[in-house]
């Protein structure tokens, strides 16, 4: 059993909605749904009464309700004063961000924030965006840093959570060039010959984007996905050894367009074939939870209270960051 079943359990009891309790928890309908069958696989009986609506539970499941709550209280509380313990004097900003901002935003902007906001300790977690966006809901970090984009908005609570624009990145497609400098592979391809495509894995943040930005292009592409990864760094890895295109963050691509390692795939004709991202922090608002907050956040408020005792490093840095936005892609 794991402990997120029993949080989305008290979700789906307080919202009574199912597909309300999948926003709120950042999974799927189906995906929410079968962990809730998974929970009672384990409990042994049904928790849910499916024939009614709005959603109600059973008798078992009020029974297991209250119980849960006691045993997230009791792992909050827990978690709490480790963490209390491993962070005691240290000060640390624990940041979850997606792994290709780890790679390519992150340390640029650490080091010009350095230079302007002064010296901090920092711990990044490495994460795909859906875990890292969960890391900030479950109160396990102090900033998110994400990509943000109309077409792919995170759907964070705005009365909940609090928000920065630190800067935009530009994707756009990238390739090996031959000996003469020229592209080796230059889009849009023909039908006959696709090009060698190296893209993303499925789910990830940047494939979903790029799949739109192909799908909406107003001229045909034909490409050949000879590879795929979850990060731009792998597939920029790849793109250097001439395997394909690759589209890829500017930040990450930068030193290599400079030495010509890398250049354009696209031709003059076709400028459409970017898209520009913006990235955002975001943090959990300090202020009080409304009077009318769940049974289940107040329990995990009070718990969560002597963690945030030492988060002033944080909410400094925050206070810096909303007066002096940090153009973090130039």
């Amino acid at each position: 059993m794991e402990t997120k079943w029993l949080e989305d359990f008290v979700s789906l009891a307080e919202t009574r909605s199912f597909s309300r309790s999948a926003q709120l928890r950042h999974v799927t309908q189906p995906a929410f749904s079968r962990r809730i069958q998974a929970l009672e696989g384990w409990a042994g009986t049904d928790l849910v009464d499916r024939t009614s609506y709005p959603t109600r539970l059973t008798p078992a499941g009020q029974t297991l309700y209250g119980q849960a709550l006691e045993v997230l209280q009791g792992l909050q509380s827990t978690r709490a004063m480790l963490r209390g313990h491993a962070a005691a004097g240290q000060d640390v900003i624990e940041f979850a961000v997606p792994h290709t901002l780890a790679f390519t935003f992150f340390p640029a902007w650490v080091t010009t924030l350095r230079e302007r906001f002064g010296p901090i300790k920092s711990r990044l977690i490495a994460l795909n965006v859906h875990d890292a966006v969960l890391r900030l809901v479950e109160g396990s970090c102090d900033l998110l840093i994400s990509y943000q984009h109309p077409s792919q908005p995170l759907q964070l609570d705005a009365n909940r959570y609090e928000m920065v624009s630190l800067g935009h990145e530009t994707v756009s497609a990238w390739v090996k060039p031959d000996a003469d400098g020229a592209p080796k592979y230059r889009l849009p391809g023909r039908a006959g010959r696709p090009l060698p495509y190296l893209g993303y894995a499925p789910g990830a943040y940047l494939g979903r984007m790029v799949d739109q930005l192909l799908k909406e292009s107003g001229t045909a592409i034909h490409l050949d996905r000879v590879y795929e990864t979850d990060m731009a760094e792998g597939l920029k890895v790849m793109a250097l050894e001439g395997h394909g295109i690759a589209f890829l963050p500017q930040s990450a691509v930068r030193r290599e367009v400079k030495a010509r390692k890398l250049v354009s795939a696209l031709p003059p004709e076709i400028d459409s074939l970017e898209i520009t991202l913006e990235i955002q922090a975001y943090r959990e608002r300090p202020t009080a939870a409304p009077a009318g907050k769940t049974a289940a956040r107040a329990a995990k408020g009070a718990v969560a209270e002597p963690a945030q005792a030492d988060k002033r490093a944080a909410d400094a840095l925050w206070s810096y960051l909303v007066a002096n936005p940090v153009a973090g892609v130039k």
